[in-house]
């Protein structure tokens, strides 16, 4: 039988389930087995073995989500029963597993004859949220100009059963000076999806997407919110209060802090197995960058995001893990590859944050020449005044610029087909500082480079006159790992097949610290800084000499 025990709180987004999971009799032969075997085990499951489970029992547990289109269960995750130490020698055990608010009930079903041949031996009965449609799961990102804050966030409530709206102030400034803007809602459903197996076996109702906007913020300044729905009978479903600090202005000199990574997936902290379960070093990731919260101003996740592969559950496992960072900081996204027929978007935008301007371009979009990413990533590039704002970045999924993986080394371009033949002119005339890549999960830095050649040699201390753009890919957010090619080409200074993030500090608008760190410990692994000033950005060299400046 299979036994479940769990517990809940109003509006929690998350709560622990103990499954227990006994046979009649204490065990057979079938379902146990003796020290003198374990030796002879060979996992057969590479899901498996990167957990290193050795499952001499066949008996799984397996935690199943309902759909709301069939009242059917379907598969969500699932565990070895012998992960509970007493299950072999007694026939009983307990192993747990951790539910997030997904909006409809679950269910535990215990199986035996392992993955190859399952047989239902029991079902649990529906395990239900207290509050189920309650908001969940926020994610800020900066608006369009630098004193607008959009707060996103999911639930089950259509328009028609409530109001959503987000309650928000100046922190100190008393609840009188609370104010509470509406939400836009959207939703889409399998008609929405581009093909299997997301319109089929990967469905599962969405919820409902919230987005509000905080307008007429003051640069620096902390505020509270609150997502909310008020039901017809004037009644209020609240989600948790957050407070988040509101971008600086463009130009404006202070201390200011990014993160930059890709690639980084999710994965069940309950150690489950699930669909695609190859994103190993996203909590790690995570972890770190939760507990550094209050040393960094706003994150850049330059795509590939929950690995979804066609399960729209998924969506709802990744904004759970990143809330503790999504509702605290702007979490800025990439478009990232499109796989197994997700929802389909275009995804390019410019930030600015103080002293940084961000262009965000779409590489599953066209950027050559002549197309219309193209104009944008220039009009991009050429508009940013300098002087106030002297750190340009450019950012994209896919490599558009340098990359010594094995798969790119192999057909001997060392990037995207066609990926910085039309931009790599953009990036010398508007003499972009750095440009950053993921898909490619490992660590890379370049040289500052131009047309394949190193325009220094200096390693680690750049200063003077922008000659080049130092290209880094930073995909090590938790995904498989990604090798290089053996041949360390002349441009490539510093490669590390590891899990990891990118840290830039602006001190000034003449001083900026670049850092890697791993997210095993968060120390910094590779470093380098640029000193420069407004004269250095204007200086000509070859490909990058204006006419006029903007200050002219």
């Amino acid at each position: 039988m299979a036994d479940a025990h769990h517990g809940h709180r109003h509006g929690s987004h998350g709560v622990t389930a103990r499954v227990r999971a006994l046979t009649p009799g204490g065990g057979t032969p079938e379902n146990r087995c003796s020290a003198r075997h374990l030796s002879r085990l060979v996992c057969k499951h590479q899901a498996l073995a990167s957990l290193l489970v050795l499952h001499c029992t066949r008996l799984v547990i397996y935690l199943l989500a309902e759909s709301c289109a069939t009242h059917a269960y379907m598969w969500h995750q699932s565990q070895y029963a012998n992960y509970s130490a007493n299950y072999i020698y007694w026939g009983k055990g307990s192993i747990r597993f951790r539910l997030i608010n997904q909006r409809y009930d679950f269910a535990f079903a215990l199986f035996t004859g392992g993955l190859e041949n399952p047989k239902l031996i029991a079902v649990s009965k529906p395990i239900s949220f207290k509050d189920p449609k309650a908001p969940v799961y926020p994610r800020l990102a900066q608006g369009k100009s630098h004193d607008e804050m959009a707060v996103t966030w999911t639930s089950g409530y259509d328009i028609s059963e409530a109001y959503s709206f987000v309650e928000w102030g100046a922190v100190g400034g008393g609840s009188g000076q609370l104010a509470r803007t509406p939400a836009g809602t959207l939703t889409f459903n399998r008609g929405s999806m581009c093909g299997e197996p997301a319109r089929t076996i990967g469905w599962r109702d969405p919820g409902f997407i919230h987005t509000a906007f905080m307008r007429d913020l003051w640069p620096n300044k902390e505020y509270y919110y609150k997502i909310g729905h008020e039901l017809q009978d004037g009644s209020i479903v609240w989600g948790k209060p957050y407070t988040f600090r509101a971008p600086t202005s463009p130009g404006q000199n202070s201390l200011q802090r990014v993160i930059v990574f890709g690639d980084m997936g999710k994965a069940e902290r309950d150690g489950s197995n699930e669909f695609a379960n190859y994103q190993p070093g996203s909590l790690n990731t995570t972890d770190t960058l939760v507990k550094d919260l209050d040393n960094y101003d706003i994150v850049f996740h330059i795509g590939d995001l929950p690995y979804a592969n066609g399960y729209i559950s998924q969506w709802d496992q990744f904004t759970a893990q990143v809330e503790p960072i999504s509702a605290k900081k702007p979490y800025m996204i990439a478009r990232y590859v499109i796989k197994n027929t997700d929802l389909f978007l275009y995804l390019e935008y410019k930030v600015d944050y103080g002293m940084f301007r961000f262009c965000i371009a779409d590489s599953e979009h066209d950027w050559r020449e002549g197309t219309e990413q193209y104009k944008f990533i220039e009009q991009c590039l050429s508009t940013v005044d300098r002087k106030h704002q002297p750190w340009l970045i450019f950012a994209a999924h896919r490599v558009l610029g340098y990359s010594s993986n094995d798969w790119y080394a192999m057909e001997g371009s060392f990037e995207e087909p066609e990926g910085r033949e039309s931009l790599q002119k953009l990036w010398q005339k508007y003499r972009v500082d750095i440009a950053f890549f993921g898909h490619v999960h490992n660590y890379e830095r370049t040289c500052p480079v131009y047309q394949g050649q190193c325009m220094t040699n200096e390693k680690r201390h750049y200063s003077g006159t922008i000659n080049g753009t130092i290209f880094v890919v930073a995909g090590g957010g938790g995904s498989h790992l990604s090798s290089y090619t053996k041949a360390i080409p002349k441009w490539s200074i510093f490669r590390d097949r590891d899990y990891g993030f990118v840290k830039l500090t602006a001190f000034n608008h003449s001083s900026l610290l670049f850092e890697y760190k791993k997210s095993s410990d968060g120390k910094v692994y590779d470093s380098f800084t640029i000193d420069r000033d407004y004269r250095d950005v204007l200086s000509c060299v070859h490909d990058s000499c204006f006419p006029t400046t903007l200050t002219t």
